[in-house]
């Protein structure tokens, strides 16, 4: 039978242990996390039996040695042991700290000094060998790593597995000692400390407590109506506050239901699997979407298309009257629900979305192309903003107040201000502070407690707020004049070929650019024109260049003098986390692609 969850009060003293056994008692029966076996096929376990693996898990940590206080590591996929082990150690009074698991051996070494941590669990043998050599040499006070896969008797390093740990902790385990270790906990107290993965200098570890996370949640939660025991799927790395947010704190506030999509490679067939009802995408996987779909449309016969476009320009502008605040003249709803019904939702089944009520962007400003491609379908991507520094969201979108274009206006505790440069300056309760290495937390924001972002952008008369660029990779040319490459590197992206792009022009007369195809696009896109050539052949063929000089002239007759490209490469591959151009949340990384591309930069200015 179904149930309706009765939510967390904000005003109680509440710890992520205490909402846990609240999910455990009313909500046992229901699913907590899902994920794919070996065969594929789902397996599930409910919120008592996720409580009752955490309580077992615990208690096997504490036999290894892990105490109150102190951090421990966790680098693993989206997976059940990340999100469990996470909690185990937050029942113990421990700090659970996530690292990217694209992260290098030397950022890894930097996070085990800095953190002073003991103990990591890790995935198997792939981590092992960037943490073992860790292990042997005695970097930092790191001492212990427990592996979830099983890897050979005889390596190299000296590891425990987590089914060992897990077996143990059954035996360990005391229900009395147990309830009376995690009740001493108070909502001050440190929840997790997540590593930024800024594009300079050493990660800096951001302290959250138990309040500030469920004070966000519960904010987040204020403004958004999502049914209850709602579907999330969870891809995103969890050192990563976003998916902390949702992909953990969320569902506990909200007894919700995490699948874990392992390999993002999977994303496209887990949503059509899982159909979520609110579903968190970075700009590039809102891009990437928009690809595949525009590819299959694409396909279509010319009468199904123009059907579906006539259904687009209705429901964007449906949409248009919500944005504004306005109700939609009764003709326009009918000719929308007739469309929707038609039209959209078939198309919107086949992609996994026919359930969505909550589509969200953040990280990065969102290309407005892409905003308009999903009104087209009645789908209105809520963008958001905020840090790690503010525990993830800052302001929001929402379906009762929201301006495309904008971030939305601050949720509760926290106030926004732009400073005389432009700089968006945050404070309140959410703002966190820095990990020290002796331990401390050093507060942000100073003695009047506000905190500069580095983000640059401006308020509207309703508080709407709109970010613009960082402030650090704003543009300066030998004239003088500030230019946002974000905003010139989105008008570029709105032709379909461009995938990715990065400008270039600091101190110099003229901007540049370095281009990357949208890949499957542009394969589609070769069919239509008759081009017989490999994708990886396309960035070279005549045909693809002339529409890439298209669209950089399209580009450019959007922007004024000052942000038009004089001159652009079309590079051969994608960049990612992996080759080191993107950082595991999907953000440009632009001194690795100045350095990396330097002779190609520099080559535009020689013409």
């Amino acid at each position: 039978m179904a149930q309706t969850l009765r939510r967390a009060d904000p005003s109680q003293d509440l710890t992520l242990p205490a909402l846990l056994l609240r999910n455990a008692e009313w909500y046992g029966d229901l699913p907590a996390l899902s994920w794919r076996g070996p065969d594929a096929a789902w397996t599930s376990m409910t919120w008592a039996e996720a409580r009752q693996v955490i309580v077992e898990l615990a208690a096997g940590l504490a036999g290894v040695g892990v105490r109150r206080g102190e951090r421990v590591l966790l680098m693993m996929a989206n997976r059940p042991e990340h999100w469990l082990s996470d909690l185990a150690a937050v029942h113990l009074g421990a700090v659970p700290v996530s690292v990217y698991g694209t992260a290098a051996p030397e950022q890894i070494a930097h996070i085990v000094r800095h953190s002073g941590a003991r103990v990591a669990i890790i995935d198997g043998a792939r981590e092992l060998e960037r943490w073992g050599p860790l292990l042997v040499k005695e970097v930092g006070q790191l001492e212990r790593l427990i592996v979830v896969d099983p890897i050979a008797a005889d390596g190299a390093y000296p590891v425990m597995s987590y089914a060992a740990v897990l077996a143990d902790g059954v035996h360990r385990h005391d229900p009395g000692s147990f309830d009376r270790e995690w009740r001493q906990l108070r909502s001050s107290d440190p929840v997790t400390v997540v590593y930024t993965s800024g594009t300079t200098g050493d990660p800096k570890g951001v302290v959250a407590t138990h309040r500030q996370v469920i004070r966000s949640g519960v904010g987040i939660d204020q403004k958004f109506i999502v049914p209850a025991h709602a579907a999330h799927i969870c891809y995103l790395p969890f050192a990563h506050i976003a998916e902390r947010m949702l992909g953990l704190y969320l569902p506990l506030l909200r007894a919700s239901h995490v699948y874990f999509c392992g390999d993002p490679g999977d994303l496209a067939g887990t949503v059509r699997d899982v159909r979520p009802e609110e579903f968190f995408g970075v700009p590039r996987v809102w891009e990437k979407f928009t690809a595949a779909v525009r590819g299959a449309i694409s396909q279509l016969p010319a009468q199904r298309q123009a059907a579906i476009e006539a259904a687009n320009e209705t429901a964007r502008s449906w949409v248009a009257y919500r944005e504004r605040a306005e109700e939609p003249p009764e003709a326009l709803t009918t000719a929308y629900a007739e469309a929707k019904r038609d039209v959209l939702d078939p198309l919107l089944l086949l992609m996994g979305f026919d359930r969505l009520v909550w589509a969200v962007s953040a990280a990065a400003p969102m290309p407005q192309d892409v905003v308009r491609f999903w009104t087209g379908f009645g789908v209105v991507i809520l963008d958001a903003w905020g840090m790690s520094e503010t525990t993830g969201v800052c302001t929001l979108n929402h379906h009762a107040g929201f301006r495309l274009g904008s971030v939305g206006r601050p949720i509760d505790g926290i106030e926004v201000r732009i400073a005389a440069d432009g700089e968006i300056e945050v404070r309140g309760e959410l703002v966190c502070g820095y990990l020290q290495e002796d331990g401390s937390v050093q507060p942000l924001g100073g003695a009047t407690g506000w905190f500069g972002t580095g983000d640059m952008g401006s308020l509207d008369e309703d508080g709407y707020l709109y970010v613009t660029d960082r402030k650090k990779e704003l543009i300066i040319t030998s004239t003088g004049k500030n230019v946002s490459p974000v905003l010139v590197e989105n008008t570029l992206k709105e032709h379909p070929l461009i995938g990715q792009a990065l400008v270039y022009g600091d101190r110099r007369s003229y901007l540049v650019a370095l281009l990357v195809l949208d890949v499957d696009t542009a394969t589609v896109w070769a069919a239509r024109q008759g081009i017989e050539a490999e994708p990886v052949a396309l960035p070279q063929h005549r045909a693809v260049l002339a529409e890439i000089d298209r669209a950089v002239a399209g580009a450019n007759s959007r922007l004024n003098r000052t942000e038009m490209v004089k001159r652009y490469r079309l590079l051969d591959r994608e960049w990612g986390p992996e080759t080191g151009e993107l950082t595991p949340s999907l953000k440009l990384r632009r001194r690795v692609v100045h350095a990396r591309y330097a002779e190609v930069i520099a080559g535009m200015y020689e013409m």
